[in-house]
């Protein structure tokens, strides 16, 4: 072979090799910063299931789901049907919910080209009783997961729902009709960020100090007690520009929701000195001052923004008190960091040190 067919298949190789990994580049580069459509929108999507909550609990598991459809209508006159595969999910919930929470499979070829293109895989929130009060909690745990993306960048997308719940009882059909929200997969979080799924513990002082912090703020914020950071109880894991940082999620068990079944968490070996969730407590590490006043200070400059938020749903409550209680829950989270020796004592003070 001469010199000069060498060098020809050479810089083949090279421009080839260029080429895939250019490809390879521009395809992740095309997943940051990127939201699907289905949570580009702050409208609420409205959607009809038919299953029955007893087959739901009792015959699927991680590996066995159950085929329905889902009938869905973003706005406008005509409704949509999508095939799903759904499943029951959570401990504490399937045992002692009347709904189940639900893990929710489309296949590619099933969404594409429709308003849940993207989403292969989502989590369906629901109520946990048939109670008055129901509705009104579920939409204070979506306010949660909203005023969290105001906080960090590293959060889950959510969608408002109203759900049409056709449930078979026998030979009759009883109607559900509440509130409920799909969050995306933590992949799409990831993506989204240019990172990837931790599947490891890594301890809360190993992580990134500054997301470390956001969220102990606002799980503070919350007055959530009902996760761990170190154990990865109701919280992910991603590795991001060579850092760790936590993605909070499920915070119904928190003093702004306060359920009717809602209880103070004992995660860990560790026995709480409170006895209401809607005492707060703070669970952040301690850390470098400097840290801790940057987060107190981002909370504050974003106050006004967060009560707009919680604004624009206000006429999705039922009951006008549940309005009332969840903005006077956050306001006095932010009567505590805006004064100093408040601050000092229940945060600065209280943070841990193992």
């Amino acid at each position: 072979m001469g010199n000069n067919q060498i060098i020809i298949k050479l810089l083949l190789f090279y421009f080839i090799g260029v080429s895939f990994s250019f490809a390879q580049e521009s395809s992740e580069d095309k997943k940051i910063g990127k939201v699907s459509k289905l949570f580009s929108s702050d409208s609420v999507l409205q959607i009809k299931l038919k299953y029955a909550n007893k087959v739901i609990r009792k015959s699927t598991n991680d590996s066995t789901y159950l085929d329905i459809t889902m009938d869905y209508n973003a706005g406008g006159e005509a409704w949509e049907t999508l095939p799903v595969k759904v499943r029951s999910r959570g401990n504490f919930r399937l045992k002692n919910c009347y709904f189940a929470p639900i893990k929710m499979k489309i296949k590619k070829e099933d969404y594409k080209g429709t308003l849940f293109k993207g989403n292969k895989k989502l989590k369906l929130v629901l109520p946990c009783l048939t109670e008055r009060d129901r509705n009104d909690y579920v939409l204070k745990e979506f306010i949660a997961y909203k005023l969290y993306e105001v906080i960090s960048p590293y959060h889950y997308k959510t969608r408002l729902l109203d759900i049409a719940l056709t449930e078979p009882k026998g030979k009759k059909f009883k109607e559900h009709k509440i509130k409920g929200f799909f969050i995306e997969d933590i992949k799409k979080v990831a993506d989204r960020n240019g990172g990837k799924v931790l599947k490891r513990n890594v301890h809360p002082m190993q992580q990134n100090s500054l997301s470390s912090v956001q969220n102990a703020f606002f799980q503070f914020m919350i007055g959530n007690t009902d996760f761990s950071t170190a154990y990865l109880h109701n919280e992910k894991l991603l590795f991001v520009n060579k850092t760790t940082v936590p993605v909070p999620f499920d915070f119904d068990m928190s003093g702004l929701c306060n359920t009717s079944y809602s209880v103070v968490s004992q995660v860990g070996k560790d026995e709480l000195p409170i006895t209401e969730v809607t005492e707060r407590m703070y669970r952040g590490f301690k850390r470098d001052n400097a840290v801790l006043l940057e987060v107190r200070n981002q909370f504050l400059e974003n106050k006004t923004k967060m009560f707009a938020i919680i604004d624009s749903l206000k006429g999705h409550f039922e009951n006008p008190k549940a309005y009332e209680q969840c903005t006077s829950y956050i306001n006095d989270f932010f009567k505590v960091i805006a004064d100093d020796s408040k601050f000092k004592k229940e945060i600065l003070n209280r943070a841990r040190t193992k």
